[in-house]
């Protein structure tokens, strides 16, 4: 009987230790069972950016008015039209290489640089009234900052008398101090009137205000017969 009992408390111990085995298994499994945490949701790809519509080229028009009042000779007035689209330039004159005599031109416009800008027309027209022939030509455009160097040139080839035939420029060299404000000297040779002089030359001041340009020039203000040229320009 003293041995039964002494048996009795190690067989509960036993019993003890089967019944809680399976329960530390069970927590050990779910723990091992744990799923793992969610990943981070990914934001969605930004959308791309609308692809970028370049606006088609659109014409720009200068109609320039000149009323010059050469000495010994009646007053007349010559008119400019330019139109241009990208690369193409189209421009018209009357009254410009000679008196009752007009022209037509055809070019192609070249522009270069950002701090020093450059800008080259080359053209070919064809003159007609008292004059006729073809006449190649030039137009050029240098800035710098506030300083502007300009030339208009063409060379007249006649077709009736090459007595006719002769070179025309315009040159400007001018300031732009402020944008609406230009100032600087200007020459130019023509054989619209009897001049005296190869090369005219002088003084010029121009205003504008929005697309209107107005200018005047004062040729060979060294001289007795003297001139003034007045001009108002429309840009749109």
């Amino acid at each position: 009987m003293s041995s039964m009992r002494r048996r009795g408390p190690r067989i509960g111990a036993i019993v003890v230790a089967g019944a809680t085995l399976p329960l530390f298994c069970a927590a050990l499994a779910s723990a091992q069972e744990t799923p793992p945490p969610p990943a981070p949701s990914q934001a969605p790809p930004p959308s791309a950016a609308p692809p970028t519509v370049e606006e088609p080229p659109h014409w720009t028009f200068d109609v320039s008015a000149f009323t010059i009042n050469p000495p010994d000779d009646d007053s007349f007035a010559s008119t400019v039209v330019r139109a241009d689209r990208d690369w193409l330039h189209l421009e018209g004159r009357w009254n410009y290489e000679a008196l009752h005599t007009g022209s037509v031109f055809a070019g192609w416009n070249f522009e270069w640089g950002k701090e020093l800008q450059l800008a080259a027309t080359p053209m070919a027209g064809v003159v007609f009234g008292d004059v006729d022939g073809v006449a190649p030509g030039l137009l050029l455009d240098a800035k710098w900052k506030w300083l502007e160097f300009y030339d208009e040139s063409e060379y007249v080839v006649s077709t009736n008398d090459h007595l006719d035939d002769y070179l025309y420029t315009w040159n400007e060299l001018t300031l732009h101090p402020i944008e609406w404000l230009k100032f600087g000297l200007v020459g130019q040779r023509t054989q619209a009137w009897d001049t005296r002089l190869s090369l005219d030359r002088g003084l010029l001041l121009s205003l504008s205000g929005g697309p209107v340009t107005g200018t005047v020039y004062w040729f060979n203000p060294d001289k007795n017969d003297s001139y003034v040229q007045f001009s108002v320009a429309f840009s749109f």
